[in-house]
């Protein structure tokens, strides 16, 4: 019997660990934010991989943002060494998934199994990835044990709120070194025969306009400060959209809309604070002085960083020259580079070479339209061998109703045991 076929034979026997591991994972609900039980999924982890003789660091990202003795920051990587010399094959996953949201039609935290899916917050985006990734790892060394170099497993923080309290922490203490790590693997869920290079860049910002309060029932002694907002969209619908339209990439970027510059309006908030849902009286008639709100700008690798920045404060600025009373703050949240692995880098050559003996077709080359955890591996750990392969549609992140299919969480672990053989050269 040839490797692949061990391999299938190995992993197909695994289907019902598989399930279950996937369950377990969505049952424990890792919200973020603010970071809830994020030791008890690394624990549950920790129990799992020590008993596949794997030795467990866990990690507490002290000092993070959003890190606090309420919300502590836990990862942990897992290192399991061959019996000689070699490469390192790193699988990282993210730990945490986003708010639940409306329109569920099942528990989000259930682990539901129907039609041959597992439903549940986080199934898709990247519970499903993390139990493959673990699947063909186990599976991998019970059919190689005389492989040479080391795997290693993590489950990480926060990738969903920037990954500071995650992989940006671990890179920044050498845990995504070229030293330590030869190639990674990220199983985001970009589907089961796609490899993903990278992602687009994002600049976030805060726009602040400025008015004076006064009675509501005499507003011409104020200045509305949420209708400067207003002219800021208005100006935004005129020129920028159009002009974001317009700007299109060579990247292989899906879904098709995002191979254009894309600008969402995160958040506007005026006026005086909401009151608490318990509150049953009724506002006070005030004239808003303060308006905010935050964009999210997704930018191309053709982009340059600086030019997104002043395109922003330039179409202010025009405002504020041109509008009376109109005057604003602006303050920079958050920025990533662009970043995409070559296609000719090891990781995506030996997982092509998988995906084609696993489904009898080339894989096809994707870019993420938003960013995650590859952005700290290139920027801080200085790995450019890193792609995102996982099972999973990428569209099912952060809805309701979402699930992982089981056929593709199989398939997708032996795509990665199969590039495990090759990168630890058995």
């Amino acid at each position: 019997m040839t490797l692949p076929d061990r391999l299938r034979q190995e992993i197909t026997a695994r289907r019902a660990d598989l399930i279950a591991l996937t369950q377990d994972l969505i049952r424990i609900p890792t919200r973020n934010p603010p970071g809830e039980n994020y030791r008890e999924i690394c624990d549950y982890l920790d129990r799992r991989l020590r008993a596949s003789g794997f030795t467990t660091e866990l990690i507490r990202a002290t000092g993070a943002p959003g890190d606090s003795d309420r919300h502590p920051r836990w990862n942990i990587v897992a290192r399991r060494e061959g019996a000689r010399p070699g490469a390192c094959v790193h699988f990282n996953s993210h730990i945490d998934v986003v708010e639940v949201g409306h329109g569920w039609s099942v528990d989000p935290f259930g682990g539901a199994v129907i039609d041959g899916k597992i439903y549940g917050r986080g199934a898709c985006d990247m519970k499903g990835g993390l139990a493959a990734s673990i699947i063909a790892a186990e599976a991998f060394i019970a059919t190689c044990p005389d492989y040479a170099g080391a795997i290693e497993i993590s489950g990480t923080a926060d990738e969903e709120s920037g990954g500071f309290g995650g992989v940006a922490y671990l890179a920044e203490r050498g845990y995504f070194s070229p030293g330590r790590v030869d190639h990674v693997i990220i199983p985001e869920p970009l589907g089961k025969d796609r490899i993903c290079l990278g992602h687009r860049g994002v600049w976030w910002a805060e726009i602040e306009t400025h008015g004076e309060i006064a009675h509501g029932s005499m507003p011409f002694l104020g200045d509305c400060a949420v209708r400067h907002m207003g002219a800021v969209i208005a100006r935004m619908e005129e020129q920028l959209f159009p002009a974001l339209a317009a700007r299109r990439t060579e990247m292989p970027v899906v879904p098709e809309g995002a191979r254009q510059s894309t600008l969402n309006i995160n958040s506007i908030h005026g006026g005086e604070p909401e009151q608490d849902a318990d509150y049953t009286g009724l506002p006070s008639p005030c004239v808003p002085d303060r308006c905010r709100m935050v964009i999210d700008r997704r930018f191309l690798i053709e982009e340059d960083i600086g030019a997104v920045e002043t395109e922003i404060r330039d179409l202010l600025e025009a405002l504020r020259l041109g509008r009376p009373g109109f005057d604003y703050t602006i303050r920079e949240l958050h920025r990533v580079l662009p970043t995409m692995t070559d296609r000719d880098a090891p990781v995506v050559g030996a997982v092509a070479r998988a995906v084609d003996q696993v489904f009898g077709h080339a894989a096809d080359y994707v870019v993420s339209p938003g960013t995650y955890d590859q952005k700290h591996i290139d920027r801080i750990g200085r790995l450019k061998n890193c792609i995102a392969y996982g099972p999973g549609i990428l569209d099912l992140a952060h809805k309701p109703d979402e699930y992982v299919g089981i056929d593709d969480m199989e398939h997708s672990a032996r795509v990665m045991a199969l590039a495990l053989a090759e990168l630890l050269g058995v």
